[in-house]
């Protein structure tokens, strides 16, 4: 950052954030983030093969898999097992059932009884420093075990441990990767409508566990996720000059990216984190740029004399999705990582914006707006198969987790006199339209998901 920009955070902040997040080992990951798997055996009991006992999403949308997850312990273990029990639950494809820990291999007579397709047995030991947290996975139907894991961490790492064992719970069931084990980082509101202080923030996935980032000084927006790292890229009006920052989380520094003529905003990360691509303003319009992390080298990648702005990556790097009103209207193109001609993708009634592609490759979702009111919805990458989510007075900045199975983003209601009834938070929903629900962040915007914490 250059020295006539005031820093967002002061120093000795920074350095408690580089502290906390340097604990926590955020983004990560496996064993050299101090997370350590050891598998565990069932004495005399079968194992199941992984796809055994799989049920489609499909099937657990109709009717949402009955799984027994008794408590694991008191104080810190029954903290485990509520944070296991919420996260399968909110995800609204599972059924907790409660039930007496069993000593032993499980009495799977009795949980047929109870409708249960899956179980759950374990142990929590507390190392003082450190927790071993013993977890087995049993399919009921055969009496089989599916998953028997040991994991050991830190004891302040209790809630990744909790949502690391509610994946594979996920993806056992399932038969595709879990998201629980992540975070959204997101714009923490406060104040009156007209004068909110904006802080850049972070959350579990869940909503627990949220942090500023920033003190609120200046004007905070559209946080962004490097996929590669520790990273943030987002707007600030800091010195009242709008422009894209890039937010280390390990150190808890920022730097300027780039100091462009024009305002820079709406940045995202390349796939492989290499690189950023974002809008700049000039004159009445604006172009798509791309910025090397490493040289910080810029490339003009449009230039139609219209805005063009919202870039969105492909998950291979090879396309970017984009908003522009070229052709008269807010619409939504694609085009080439490395630019040239565009192909709009939008046909239907309004205006659209905020595109995102999913990590899957197989939708991009998106806002628009028609008849002053707002929908979210998803499209497949050519444009077939437009779908509409939800609706409301505005619904947008769509985010994926990292298994493209749900989408978050922001919901407002409308303001009545002197901005009486207005909120603004953040909710979820599965890619379908089903099970929608809202994350309790309090006043928040501006959602973006970062991909796994392994």
């Amino acid at each position: 950052m250059t020295s006539s920009v005031k820093p967002l955070i002061p120093d000795d902040d920074a350095d408690r954030l580089a502290a906390a997040f340097g604990r926590r080992g955020f983004m990560g990951a496996g064993v050299a983030g101090g997370l350590m798997a050891t598998p565990l055996f069932a004495a005399g009991a079968a194992h199941a093969q992984a796809g055994d006992a799989e049920i489609t999403v499909d099937q657990a949308r109709t009717a949402p898999i009955p799984i027994v997850l008794p408590s694991l312990g008191s104080g810190v273990a029954q903290q485990i097992t509520d944070v296991i029990s919420a996260d399968l639950a909110n995800c609204g494809l599972f059924r907790p059932i409660s039930a007496s820990m069993p000593q032993g291999t499980p009495d799977f007579g009795s949980y047929k009884s109870m409708g249960a397709r899956a179980a759950v047995t374990g142990r929590v030991m507390d190392q003082g420093s450190s927790l071993r947290v013993e977890f087995r996975l049993w399919d009921v139907m055969t009496g089989k075990q599916i998953q028997g894991t040991a994991y050991t961490a830190a004891a302040q790492d209790w809630r990744r441990i909790a949502h690391v064992i509610a994946d594979v719970i996920y993806g056992r069931l399932l038969g595709e990767q879990g998201y629980f084990n992540s975070r959204i980082a997101y714009i923490a509101r406060s104040g009156p409508r007209a004068r909110q202080i904006t802080r850049l923030a972070i959350m579990d996935q869940d909503g627990a566990d949220s942090r500023y980032l920033t003190n609120g000084q200046w004007l905070t927006l559209t946080p962004r996720f490097n996929p590669a790292n520790s990273e943030l890229a987002f707007m600030s009006y800091a010195n009242y000059r709008p422009r894209v920052y890039l937010f280390n989380l390990n150190t808890g520094q920022q730097r300027l990216l780039g100091d462009f003529s024009g305002i820079s905003f709406a940045p995202r990360f390349a796939p492989d984190g290499r690189s950023v691509v974002l809008s700049v303003t000039r004159g009445g319009g604006s172009d798509i740029y791309t910025v090397d992390l490493t040289t910080m080298a810029r490339r003009q990648i449009t230039s139609s004399g219209a805005i063009d702005t919202s870039p969105s990556y492909s998950p291979d790097g090879s396309q970017i999705v984009f908003n522009s009103d070229r052709g008269g209207s807010p619409q939504l193109y694609i085009m080439s990582a490395a630019g040239g001609d565009a192909k709009r993708i939008s046909y239907g009634h309004g205006y659209y914006g905020s595109p995102v592609w999913s990590p899957r490759g197989d939708l991009i979702a998106f806002s628009r707006i028609a008849n002053g009111s707002f929908s979210l919805g998803v499209m497949a990458p050519d444009g077939t198969g437009e779908r509409i989510l939800t609706q409301g007075f505005t619904v947008e900045s769509p985010t994926f987790c990292p298994n493209g199975r749900v989408l978050a983003f922001c919901r407002q209601s409308s303001a009545g006199r002197n901005g009486a009834g207005f909120a603004t938070g953040i909710n979820t929903i599965d890619i379908t339209g089903f099970h929608e629900r809202a994350l309790p962040a309090g006043s928040a915007s501006d959602p973006t998901w970062s991909p796994l914490n392994k």
